[in-house]
């Protein structure tokens, strides 16, 4: 979503002043990525936990090159971040052993809504991947489209403009998708209003850029104050969201939460169960990406935020593993 946190005027200006393998389309130069190391609670940089994720790691990420930021959504595999920008650019890149981000490209999507010289028809803001093919699924918010691509973003194969999807806010569309195992599409709008005080959401029973597709209506109720930004499937099925809030009090803080996609009927609201809080003093910034990988037994969460191309706002990148259940030693 462009202006992410919807500022008013006065204080955008406070701000102002205060995939599996690798991606193959080569970068017009070698850019690099600095990754610095964050505690998950600087006041208490032991802490690991929050809620019902474990923290692994993360790192503030910057990089010199001008492509880089805006990230709006990413995919998370065996170790390889493939990342989109809200401007529409590729970010690819290898996280090494010691948290070094190796063999760093950039480059454009390959083709999209309307002309890539006006940065909002390249408006970004989710994506998926079929772990299978490598094909890859992108939700565009100004247009309201989904496009998908081949491997690599090598080309685009094809698009839509899905009927259901037409009045949903220019700034407020596809915010976040995800993709289930059996092949059908979770898409989530930001804004446009659903039933019962809720979101809209969107089930396609097959491959959302198929233009005969007629998906399933429903809603999803966010947190009390918050919007969803992403989404991706568990290997148990359930959705894990991600979602997140500015106040000019509070500053900016994010929700995860899981519902079950089984409770999925046309015009049902669906009410999410919390699984942590990032919030002040934790590590948190605008956070808008979120991908699920394994590692071995473990489910890890993937979780990083969209700078806006700010000087005053943070890359950031996250790591947790999923443990619902209590914590060690508790009674």
């Amino acid at each position: 979503m462009r202006a992410r946190m919807r500022l008013p005027m006065s204080i955008a200006v406070i701000a102002t002043v205060a995939a599996i393998g690798a991606v193959a389309r080569p970068a017009t130069q070698s850019p690099r990525i600095i990754a610095t190391p964050v505690a998950l609670d600087p006041a208490d940089p032991a802490r690991s936990r929050v809620g019902a994720l474990r923290y692994l790691g993360g790192w503030m990420l910057t990089s010199r090159d001008r492509r880089f930021g805006g990230i709006s959504s990413m995919v998370v595999r065996g170790g390889r971040v493939i990342a989109l920008s809200d401007a529409g650019t590729v970010l690819s890149f290898r996280i090494g052993p010691r948290g070094d981000m190796i063999d760093p490209r950039f480059f454009p999507l390959p083709d999209g809504p309307g002309s890539s010289a006006k940065k909002q028809n390249r408006d970004t803001e989710s994506l998926q991947q079929d772990p299978v093919s490598g094909r890859l699924w992108v939700g565009f918010e100004d247009a309201n489209a989904i496009w998908r691509y081949a491997p690599g973003f090598t080309r685009a194969e094809r698009h839509a403009n899905p009927p259901a999807m037409r009045n949903w806010p220019a700034n407020g569309g596809p915010e976040a998708m995800a993709r289930l195992s059996d092949g059908r599409f979770i898409v989530f709008s930001e804004e446009q209003p659903g039933p019962q005080g809720s979101t809209a959401a969107l089930l396609f029973a097959g491959d959302p850029t198929d233009p005969s597709a007629k998906p399933l209506s429903f809603g999803y109720r966010a947190p009390t104050g918050y919007r969803v930004t992403d989404a991706g499937q568990l290997p148990d099925g359930r959705i894990v969201l991600l979602n997140r809030r500015f106040t000019l009090l509070e500053g900016v803080s994010a929700v995860v939460t899981i519902v079950d996609p089984r409770q999925i009927a046309p015009g049902r609201v669906l009410v999410p169960r919390e699984l942590a809080r990032l919030a002040s003093p934790l590590t948190v910034d605008n956070m808008e990406a979120l991908s699920i990988d394994r590692e071995g037994r473990r489910t890890i969460l993937w979780i990083a935020s969209d700078d806006n191309f700010n000087g005053v706002q943070r890359t950031l990148l996250l790591k947790f593993a999923l443990e619902e259940g209590p914590p060690a030693g508790s009674p």
